[in-house]
Formats: structure tokens, C-alpha cells, sequence
């Protein structure tokens, strides 16, 4: 299978680039074709401009984001590994869905009905967060996140969600947490 990774934190030694390099290895033992698009890294642009909205709805992109749509394209499942940092998507991530997830390319209207066009394509989301699950679900953002993301983004485009992956107390993660969680992604893996 071709599998892409979405990556969107800054330290290549935190608990989520953990988190990429177990599943990297993970699905090349498994024989799976694997490609990592981290945002950090390749100083991705996530500045949505004029010029971006105008060439979205003429079919026209930029440079950089020609290429992430290639990406996507020839990909059959992504998995986005991020922080939920003040309870959404890292600013880079956002501004890459704002870039590259543009109008004609991941969604349409048709007659007047939203359409997702990444439909066929599998996605599994794994985030960290520093509270607890608990906490979460007392403030209702636990449904905030899935309405948000999970629907608002990735279903909207028509992206399939296989799982989405919640990984509380990050922060105060042990080794011995950190091995059961990668262990978790590897045996639930469903894609």
C-alpha cells in the first residue's frame, strides 16, 4: 500500500516524531511504500495568500503545493501525526490543509452540494494532547475535536477515517507508555 505521513511538530526528538519513526519502520517491515511529508522540515509555506484563494478556483496552484497535492494523489492511506496544541492543529497543519486540501482539488460543489474528491483514499489521524481524556470529555472537546477535524476537514474531503488515535498526558508520558502506544498503532493499524 502507499502510505503517506503528514507530520506537524517541530522537535525531531518529541514524543510524536517518536511516534513517525516507529510507524515508519513499522510499515516498511511491513512492505508498504512510505512517504514522510514533514511540514517543519520542508519550512512549508502555511500562509494562505490572495494569489493562492484566486488560483484555487481556476485550477492553479502553487509550486509548493503542486507537489503535496502529488503527494496525496498517489497516496492510498495518510496518517497525520500532530499535537492537539490550544485544542486544534498546530498553525503549520492548518495552513497546509488551507494550501494544498484547496477547492477543486479535495472538495467541490456540484449544484450546490458539497462533493469530497479524496474519496477511495484512507486516512488515521494520531494526535498527543497534555490533558486527559477525562478532562476532555467534561468539556465536551473531545466532540469538538472529532466535529472539527474528523468531519470538518478529513470527511468533508472525502477522506475515509480507518481510526484516530488520542494520546493524553503526553507531557507526562513514561518510556513504558510511550512503547504501549507505539505498540497500539502497530497492532491496530488498519491500513
Amino acid at each position: 500500500m502507499k502510505h503517506l505521513i503528514i507530520f506537524a511538530h517541530p522537535n525531531n526528538k518529541s514524543l510524536n516524531a517518536n511516534i513517525k519513526k516507529n510507524l515508519y519502520q513499522h510499515l516498511l517491515r511491513q512492505g508498504h511504500e512510505v512517504e514522510i511529508r514533514d511540514l517543519y522540515k520542508l519550512a512549508f509555506n502555511p500562509v494562505l495568500s490572495l494569489a493562492d484563494m484566486e488560483g484555487q478556483r481556476q485550477g492553479q496552484v502553487a509550486n509548493d503545493v503542486a507537489i503535496e497535492q502529488k503527494y496525496i494523489t498517489w497516496s492510498e492511506c495518510i496518517t497525520f501525526i500532530y499535537p492537539i496544541w490550544w485544542t486544534g492543529l498546530p498553525a503549520i497543519l492548518k495552513g497546509y490543509i488551507d494550501r494544498v486540501f484547496s477547492y477543486g482539488f479535495a472538495y467541490c460543489y456540484q449544484e450546490g452540494v458539497q462533493k469530497g474528491l479524496l474519496s477511495g483514499k484512507d486516512t488515521i489521524i494520531i494526535n498527543t494532547h497534555g490533558k486527559s481524556q477525562a478532562e476532555y470529555e467534561s468539556m465536551g472537546m473531545d466532540n469538538a475535536l472529532a466535529l472539527t477535524s474528523d468531519k470538518g476537514i478529513y470527511s468533508y474531503c472525502g477522506l475515509n477515517i480507518k481510526q484516530h488515535y488520542y494520546f493524553d498526558n503526553s507531557d507526562k508520558a513514561n518510556a513504558e507508555t510511550i512503547q504501549l502506544w507505539n505498540k497500539i498503532i502497530a497492532k491496530d493499524l488498519p491500513c
